[in-house]
């Protein structure tokens, strides 16, 4: 993130010229609803326009039925197979997906040539051949973050969605898919924080982490998070999304990591720490440090970014700004709703907080988004994986079998209807983030992180 002359020219053009939807919508907070958006920029409602992608969801564990769940929700995305190794999961994953058919062997799964999308919520260590596996199908492949439990696997899964440009891949890193968290990138490119100085995160959440299982086998196959060989520690398996939200605001990659962390409070034969500490620095004197605890709940989990002008604090899909007094004054401040934080006065950044809209709703009303950051990214993926198919149909119509550079450059008209979701890339660097602090973490150690190790070369 910088601040240079040219940012501070987009923030005052777009503050002078900018309709009043979007203005708000920059402002985080609740979506743009289709209506708005149709009216305020042209464009229309994907959700009335995208036919059904028919799916299956390898995973029934307690995210991929969370998964499930949010599928039942989205008209264009049936659910028509799932699988899971473990019978209990198959079972309750079956019912919330009464119409699917339910597998055992991913491989029948994936050899249903009715499914055209595959959602990978297993344990991260499985994600690897699973992936491509599907990719080698055929199938269009949602796989949760982070990518996989090692660099090796990452960079595999990595490379085979690079590979099969005629398929949909998407990391699910939610925020890159969460209009509220997108906005509110939006108005941080701005250059509304001044000079960036630094970032933090935390997770602070007392759980065991440990599943009961009736027998011994079937309990440390449950628990592959408590156990270091399968397991990217509380920094890749909780931290990935808020390290991937640092390397979306700052606008870069990290450069060198730190870490510390002990097993403090569970003794009960794991080995992944239950308390970490991790400080990563990044290009331009930027550093970012994240902290995770399952020992202890107070304060929850937030994100805060500080910059000479002003910081921004993100929980629980809303955010808001905290100026400096000596911060240029933009204009809009008087009509924001603000909230008290201790001593501070955080200004709201989302729609429907300026004080006309409290007229409206009540002065202490409070705006929540209906709609969960995991739909958005499963509707944005799902969408793209039609809008892709649609684009390899139509390029195949014209030119026949073409070259790969042909497609490629063929697809770059659609990105401008491309829904925001992370790409493989995005899923591929944040995992490598966070699976290197986890190693400066156990290994007690300072590790450099060349440009290198984030691309495919």
């Amino acid at each position: 993130m910088t601040n240079d002359n040219a940012s501070e020219l987009n923030r005052r053009n777009f503050l002078r010229g900018g309709s009043a939807a979007a203005f708000f919508a920059l402002l985080g907070g609740v979506p743009i609803r289709a209506a708005d958006a149709a009216a305020d920029t042209g464009a229309t409602d994907y959700k009335a326009e995208t036919p059904p992608v028919k799916v299956g969801v390898i995973g029934c564990g307690t995210w991929g039925r969370e998964i499930l769940k949010t599928l039942s929700t989205i008209p264009f995305g049936p659910v028509v197979g799932i699988c899971d190794t473990f019978p209990a999961y198959l079972k309750r994953g079956g019912n919330l997906a009464p119409e699917a058919k339910r597998y055992a062997d991913p491989a029948e799964l994936l050899a249903n040539a009715d499914i055209q999308a595959v959602v990978v919520a297993t344990p991260s260590h499985l994600h690897k051949d699973l992936v491509l596996a599907a990719l080698q199908a055929g199938k269009h492949v949602y796989c949760e973050a982070p990518l996989a439990a090692s660099l090796e696997d990452a960079r595999a899964i990595a490379a085979a969605a690079q590979k099969h440009l005629r398929l949909n891949f998407q990391a699910g890193l939610q925020a890159r898919s969460d209009k509220q968290m997108v906005n509110l990138v939006k108005f941080i490119r701005t250059g509304v924080m001044g000079t960036a100085l630094k970032g933090s995160a935390q997770f602070h959440k007392k759980m065991s982490w440990r599943i009961a299982s009736a027998t011994p086998e079937r309990e440390k196959v449950l628990n592959w998070r408590l156990d270091n060989a399968t397991s990217g520690g509380l920094i890749a398996e909780l931290g990935v999304h808020q390290l991937d939200l640092a390397n979306w605001f700052l606008n870069g990659l990290p450069t060198e990591a730190m870490g510390m962390g002990a097993l403090t409070y569970y003794k009960d034969e794991r080995d992944v720490f239950d308390n970490v500490q991790a400080l990563l620095r990044y290009p331009n004197g930027l550093h970012y440090s994240y902290s995770a605890t399952i020992g202890n709940s107070f304060d929850g989990d937030l994100a805060m970014f500080f910059g000479t002008d002003c910081a921004i604090m993100v929980r629980e899909r809303r955010a808001w700004m905290f100026k400096e007094a000596d911060a240029p004054l933009l204009g809009w401040e008087v009509f924001a709703r603000k909230d008290a934080f201790y001593k501070e006065s955080g200004i709201s950044l989302r729609a429907g907080a300026s004080k006309q809209d409290a007229q409206k709703t009540g002065a202490d009303a409070d705006v929540v988004d209906p709609i969960s950051a995991l739909q958005y990214s499963l509707e944005s993926f799902l969408d793209n994986s039609h809008n892709l198919a649609i684009g390899v149909a139509e390029f195949a119509e014209a030119y026949g079998e073409g070259s790969d550079d042909d497609l490629r450059e063929f697809l770059k008209e659609q990105e401008k209807n491309r829904q925001p979701a992370a790409s493989w890339l995005d899923g591929y660097q944040a995992t490598v983030a966070a699976l290197e602090a986890n190693r400066a973490v156990v290994t007690d150690q300072r590790i450099d992180l060349p440009p290198d190790l984030f691309t495919l070369g």
